[in-house]
């Protein structure tokens, strides 16, 4: 490991070296069970030969036709089926390598669909605080995460932020959960209305925030809330759901559960499962009107937009969660985790809150219980959380800053769809001895 650069140059990784189901391998045979499926990438598990056999025919077939000549089968046919099942009016699908870039991809959407429109004074995009949308410039400064965004900061175009729909910390006493999510999504009317309707052209959030919080899902009436005071000023809701969509959540866009639908949507991760870099953003027929009717260029794009390959992967592994009801088996496997993670951790002095949908759950680690109070932010409980779910064999995905950035731990949980009973039994047990090895270092 001399020449690759690491995301950390003090902690290398060990060599993967092969993946069966649930599982990935070492160089050294060491097996990890998967129970993140990496940053909620593997859907479908390590190995699945459907979505192999898909790839290698189309290798076979045609590797690569740059966009700007061509367009492609799979490209084609992977954009009928995400549209045959996608919520409200989204009707076109722009293909891109993964989820940053189909959120830069949404936002110069959003910005270019107002210039068609003779809009050109909305350039203005409202976020939320502690979300997640991506590590590329534009897609960082919608992020609301601080310490992602700080070593940039001069380098970020401005943005808003308003509160999360966060229930555990945000709802006081004597507040309903519909008055709670009313009272957050009613901040976004205000942020409108303070810098002039006329420049906001976006409100981008996650339907259940992902790395940034650990699964956290709004409260009832809260996405509805939102869609009502983005209708009113006629501001595109992009909905984020490159973590949490392609099922992960229980249904193909998560978004369904609340009853809404978005003008744009984004998804990557589980889109390709893991076998190909490929995302996507999802715009409303309005939207994609605009431009054709207009000056006809979506003035954006990169080289492998569409790429072949990656389209016929992501077309093998919608079809697989569509016909081996996969989507139905991860409501059902995602019920089960949270029943045993209740059962072992309800009463665990650490654990604050226990959260999320489907196979996308989160555990927030606290110091007091009773208080909720955080672990001392400098003594990274989380990251020694992680290095003792590793070393005894779990790939989960804990991380700090939950609360502001800095302060707050938690646990992300996100396994393949095709997880067993048993394996979630050794998620869990496994998962039990890491948390209390991290707290014990904590302690010290």
């Amino acid at each position: 490991m001399d020449h690759v650069f690491p995301r950390h140059t003090r902690a290398l990784p060990p060599l993967a070296a092969a993946g069966e189901g649930c599982y990935l391998f070492d160089g050294n045979g060491k097996r990890y069970l998967d129970g993140s499926g990496g940053a909620a990438v593997s859907c479908l598990g390590h190995g699945d030969p459907g979505v192999i056999g898909a790839i290698r025919d189309q290798l076979e077939n045609l590797a690569f036709a740059h966009t700007s000549f061509f367009t492609s089968e799979p490209a084609e046919a992977l954009a009928d089926l995400l549209v045959a099942h996608a919520p409200g009016s989204l009707e076109r699908v722009y293909f891109v390598t993964g989820g940053s870039e189909a959120v830069e991809a949404a936002i110069k959407l959003a910005r270019q669909y107002y210039l068609e429109k003779g809009e050109p004074d909305r350039c203005r995009i409202i976020s939320r605080l502690q979300s997640y949308h991506g590590n590329t410039l534009g897609a960082l400064a919608a992020g609301g995460n601080r310490w992602r965004r700080e070593p940039f900061s001069p380098l970020l175009i401005d943005t808003s932020h308003i509160s999360p729909c966060y229930e555990y910390r945000g709802r006081i006493q004597g507040e309903t959960r519909e008055q709670y999510g009313l009272r957050v999504a009613d901040e976004l009317e205000e942020e409108i209305l303070r810098l002039g309707p006329g420049t906001v052209m976006a409100f981008i959030a996650e339907p259940v925030v992902g790395a940034t919080m650990g699964a956290v899902p709004p409260v009832p009436g809260y996405f509805r809330r939102i869609r009502e005071i983005c209708d009113r000023h006629g501001v595109l809701l992009i909905l984020d759901e490159v973590m949490c969509g392609m099922g992960r959540t229980g249904t193909l866009f998560a978004c369904e559960q609340d009853g809404i639908a978005p003008d744009i949507v984004t998804i990557a991760k589980g889109l390709g499962a893991g076998y190909q870099p490929i995302g996507a953003a999802l715009c409303s027929s309005e939207i994609y009107r605009a431009i054709e009717s207009g000056s006809g260029f979506f003035q954006h794009g990169h080289t492998y937009i569409g790429h072949p390959v990656a389209c016929a992967a992501g077309q093998a592994v919608v079809s697989a969660l569509l016909e081996r009801d996969l989507i139905t088996r991860c409501r059902e496997q995602g019920g089960k985790l949270e029943q045993v993670l209740r059962e072992r951790f309800v009463d665990h002095p650490n654990i604050g809150d226990i959260r999320g949908r489907g196979l996308f759950r989160g555990l927030e680690i606290v110091a007091d219980r009773e208080r909720k109070k955080p672990f001392d932010a400098a003594l990274k409980v989380h990251a020694k959380l992680k290095k003792a779910a590793f070393d005894a064999g779990l790939i989960c995905y804990p991380m700090g800053g939950t609360i502001d950035g800095v302060q707050g731990d938690h646990i992300m949980l996100a396994p393949p769809f095709i997880i067993g009973d048993g394996q979630i039994d050794e998620l869990v047990d496994k998962l039990s001895l890491a948390i209390d090895a991290a707290v014990a270092a904590g302690s010290k």
